[in-house]
């Protein structure tokens, strides 16, 4: 995975903090490790060797000594850029994407962002105009938090290391734990430690003169069209992902369920090992087997972990402690056991993980099918009749009538929260303090509508819009583009953090 950390601002004692905060993140990055104390800036960095395994350290310095960067990620196009920046007279001393991404930031600025094909968390300090860039990638992959502490600007791959910077007080954030309770996770820029900001997906960050500006450089968008139109070119760009993907200096294995997409990349990426868990409560919660079909299939060395009840429970804590902040998602524990058992034979693994999101593989994605046989009745007769419904007993075809009598936006959140805004009430100390699920919602419900519209009012200017957003992004491949054709969101989406064991 890789980590990093640093800080702004004189300290005495500037190593001894950053070998503490790299200390605290040494499970990123095994392998080596790398820091930089300056007059005003100090950059840690914990390495798990991809690319140029013997000269990719970091710490790494521009070609025109300038800059500094920290980085966690894997640029996929770094081998173009890198003929683009050699072209342009900026001459190269290792083999790493690391050196091609500071070059580039050397040469374009921020605009270097609109180059980038890849995932990334990385923070770049620039000497000359004491200036402190963070960027993450376009689909918030890898993490980035950050603080500011006692006059110093903090920043890290996880929020343990900003808890070892010294003078940060403990407190929990109540907003936090308020979302969490609808959402599962925390939805907020704000985390669970109070003061303590996770840098979103596509965003970027300056840090100048003791103040921060925060920006938007990339924002996807999705557009209705015909799926016939896309799904031919589908094979060629997900190949073509994939190989990008395979882009490694070490051996590369593949997560695999019984499902499709672990099961279509695990097979198309050539990688010759497979990883599977199961748990020991017979077939109802295990697909070893239907894995172990793919497996055979594709012709891969199938590695099975099968996680007892025992092991489930003790992981807990270990669990917790590498997310960093409470998740819902029990899904969790089963990638700790995989990542795990992956991690004793490979560095790299290729998982499925997006793709429902991308393809609509949830069956709350086909509720707008299963209402068309109530959608004729007026909405308010079903809302009444919803509003009854609740008031039944639990009986087959109440939770139904309840959604039929409910909004989209006020249905959709529901496949996923636990707790309504009246239990949220009743199990929080003063109740809600912050915003309600919906009011948090409004602003991205509205978002769509707006699109729609256009859409609806004028396809062709629409179309055009979304061609535009995408230039601007310099991505014109990770969405679905206009006419709905599929374009390279996989690049970036089917693997996330968990690509890296």
């Amino acid at each position: 995975m890789c980590g990093i950390c640093g800080f702004t601002g004189h300290r005495n004692d500037q190593k001894a903090v950053i070998e503490r905060m790299m200390k605290s993140i040494e499970h990123r990055g095994p392998d080596s490790e790398g820091s930089f104390c300056g007059g005003e800036i100090t950059l840690g960095f914990r390495r798990l060797s991809i690319i140029d395994l013997e000269d990719g350290q970091q710490p790494m310095e521009s070609a025109d000594g300038n800059l500094q960067i920290v980085f966690n990620g894997e640029i996929y196009d770094y081998k173009e850029l890198r003929a683009e920046l050699e072209a342009a007279g900026i001459s190269f001393r290792t083999h790493s994407d690391t050196e091609v991404l500071v070059n580039t930031i050397q040469k374009y600025g921020e605009k270097a962002l609109d180059k980038l094909r890849g995932m990334f968390g990385f923070a770049v300090w620039n000497e000359k105009e004491q200036t402190l860039m963070l960027a993450r990638d376009f689909f918030g992959i890898k993490p980035v938090y950050y603080a500011q502490i006692d006059g110093h600007f903090v920043f890290a791959s996880e929020i343990k290391s900003i808890l070892a910077f010294p003078g940060y007080k403990r407190e929990v954030n109540r907003l936090a734990l308020e979302q969490y309770l609808s959402f599962q996770y925390s939805a907020l820029e704000e985390t669970f430690f109070k003061g303590i900001y996770k840098l979103m997906p596509g965003h970027v960050l300056i840090y100048r003169d003791g103040k921060y500006e925060i920006k938007s450089y990339f924002k996807a968008r999705l557009t209705l069209g015909q799926w016939e139109e896309g799904a031919v070119q589908l094979e060629t760009i997900l190949d073509d992902s994939v190989k990008h993907h395979m882009l490694s200096d070490v051996e590369v294995g593949a997560f695999l369920s019984g499902g499709v997409d672990s099961g279509y990349l695990a097979a198309a990426s050539g990688a010759d090992q497979a990883f599977t868990v199961g748990f020991d409560e017979g077939n109802r919660y295990n697909e070893v087997e239907k894995a172990a079909q793919v497996a055979k299939a594709a012709g891969l060395r199938h590695h099975v972990k099968i996680i007892s009840k025992e092991e489930f429970w003790n992981s807990l804590p270990d669990v917790m402690y590498h997310m960093d902040e409470p998740s819902g998602d029990a899904s969790a524990v089963a990638l700790y056991f995989l990542a795990q058992e992956a991690a004793k034979h490979v560095k790299v693994v290729l998982s499925g993980e997006g793709a429902d999101e991308l393809f609509g593989g949830y069956n709350i994605y086909r509720e707008p099918e299963a209402l068309k046989m109530v959608g004729w009745i007026p909405f308010g007769i079903r809302r009444a009749v919803g509003r009854l419904a609740a008031k039944l007993p639990d009986v087959k075809g109440r939770d139904f009538l309840i959604r039929a009598g409910k909004k989209v936006e006020e249905r959709f959140i529901g496949n996923a929260y636990i707790y309504g805004e009246k239990e949220k009430n009743q199990i929080l100390k003063g109740g809600v303090t912050g915003q309600t699920t919906q009011e948090f919602l409004k602003p991205f419900y509205k978002e769509i509508e707006n699109d729609r519209f256009l859409e609806k009012t004028d396809r062709t200017k629409h179309t055009h819009k979304v061609c535009r957003i995408e230039k601007k992004s310099g991505r014109t491949h990770p969405m679905l583009a206009s006419m709905g054709k599929p374009i390279r969101l996989l690049a970036e989406n089917t693997s996330r953090e968990s690509r890296r064991v």
